[in-house]
């Protein structure tokens, strides 16, 4: 190993004979070139000026047919699974929407009259109840409590359509049908006093009577006189087409007085989606309910 020497007039240290000739070497030694470059001085520009596709190690050809190799052309079977993958997670959005946010029901009577007609289809919120408290004047679609709908007649179908027909139903796709549930507006909550005199006298609510200006042309509050607390855990529902809706009223001989469980509730409607020429927010009439204090 040779180290240094420093000289005697103390300019500095002085190269090793070692050193000198190991820089000597390294000087002596050619300066590196792409390779193909010619001339010592014009290698580095010239390397630089080449295309950006031969200084990367092939042409742009190359690459472009690896590409190629790369991306397959789709077949027949990449379709069927990209399509089937498509359907699938509709099916399963659609089923979980309906599970748990929005569901479809259609009216098949007049007795929401004229706030919903025969035929409507409307999309019942299942955040209520819920996270939302249901209100006074909700429009709301429950189960049937019990003997509140007579049996319908069903036109036959084929076991096929009837399986097609439940399979929609089930996941959202078709709207539910009203063999086993009613829509009716919401007028007493929990614990009110709702009551009225019959024809020609309001209904009244913890003892103040409501203007309710959704009912249907030509019909009155109450034709039957009524009086009832409404239990705990249930709600007093009627429908706006008072003359033709066998409601709360019409069933007080049954389990609940008339009165239908909160449990029962699907949901709130909140708006008409079909036919088309019907499209329109369902809103509530708060300022009917408005002076009602809370039940005492």
């Amino acid at each position: 190993m040779t180290v240094s020497e420093f000289r005697a007039d103390g300019a500095g240290p002085a190269s090793s004979p070692d050193r000198a000739s190991h820089a000597s070497t390294s000087a002596d030694r050619p300066v590196w070139a792409p390779t193909g470059a010619t001339g010592a001085g014009g290698a580095g520009k010239e390397w630089a000026a080449r295309p950006r596709d031969e200084r990367g190690g092939g042409s742009a050809r190359g690459r472009r047919d690896r590409d190629t190799v790369r991306r397959r052309p789709a077949t027949a079977w990449t379709w069927v699974r990209e399509t089937a993958i498509i359907l699938v997670s509709a099916l399963v959005l659609s089923l979980v929407v309906k599970t748990f946010l929005v569901q479809a029901f259609f009216i098949p009577s007049q007795s929401m009259r004229d706030t919903l007609v025969e035929n409507d289809r409307i999309l019942v919120s299942k955040l209520t109840p819920g996270p939302f408290d249901i209100k006074r004047g909700d429009v709301v679609v429950f189960k049937d409590p019990g003997g509140w709908l007579t049996p319908e007649v069903q036109q036959p179908r084929s076991a096929l359509a009837e399986a097609v027909n439940e399979g929609l139903t089930f996941i959202g796709l078709l709207p539910q049908d009203a063999g086993e549930h009613l829509v009716k507006r919401v007028i007493g909550l929990p614990g009110d006093h709702v009551a009225s005199e019959g024809t020609g006298h309001p209904v009244t609510v913890n003892g103040v009577p409501i203007d309710e200006p959704y009912l249907a042309t030509g019909s009155q509050p109450s034709e039957k006189a009524f009086d009832v607390v409404v239990p705990p855990n249930s709600l007093w529902v009627m429908g706006d087409n008072r003359q033709h809706s066998a409601d709360s009223r019409y069933n007080q001989g049954r389990a609940g007085g008339g009165s239908v469980p909160i449990d029962n509730v699907v949901g709130v409607a909140f708006v008409t989606v079909w036919p088309v020429d019907r499209l329109t927010l369902l809103r509530n009439p708060s300022e009917t309910f408005a002076n009602v204090p809370d039940a005492g």
